[in-house]
């Protein structure tokens, strides 16, 4: 498929496709005769996964070189295990900080709530 299809099916605008090649978050992109990007569904799968990694949070650095190591093949699994483990650390503390911030909000809601009842 070509990028414009992919960026649709990605949700991704094409900008940010061609910024991911360049600095190798996306890598071994084939060309059609014409030259032009050719995206397979093996892509979609792992820009799916650069995403879920994205919007998690974790910072564009550490999902490069999680594509590097993932490049390197079965011997550097530990590695990206390792890189993922941190990730999820760091997750369950913001997961934990914002349950505190929902709790403080909905006891002021309370407080409201028993001044005008």
């Amino acid at each position: 498929m070509n990028i414009q299809r992919f960026s649709t099916l990605t949700n991704l605008s094409s900008h940010t496709i061609r910024y991911y090649e360049k600095i190798g978050v996306l890598k071994h992109i084939a060309r059609n005769a014409g030259g032009h990007r050719f995206f397979t569904t093996k892509d979609i799968e792992w820009i799916e996964f650069v995403k879920r990694l994205k919007e998690m949070g974790m910072p564009l650095d550490n999902i490069k070189l999680y594509a590097d190591l993932r490049e390197q093949g079965e011997s550097t699994a530990d590695q990206r295990k390792e890189l993922l483990q941190e990730h999820v650390v760091i997750l369950e503390e913001r997961i934990a900080l914002e349950a505190l911030h929902l709790k403080k909000i909905k006891e002021k809601i309370l407080y409201y709530e028993s001044l005008s009842g």
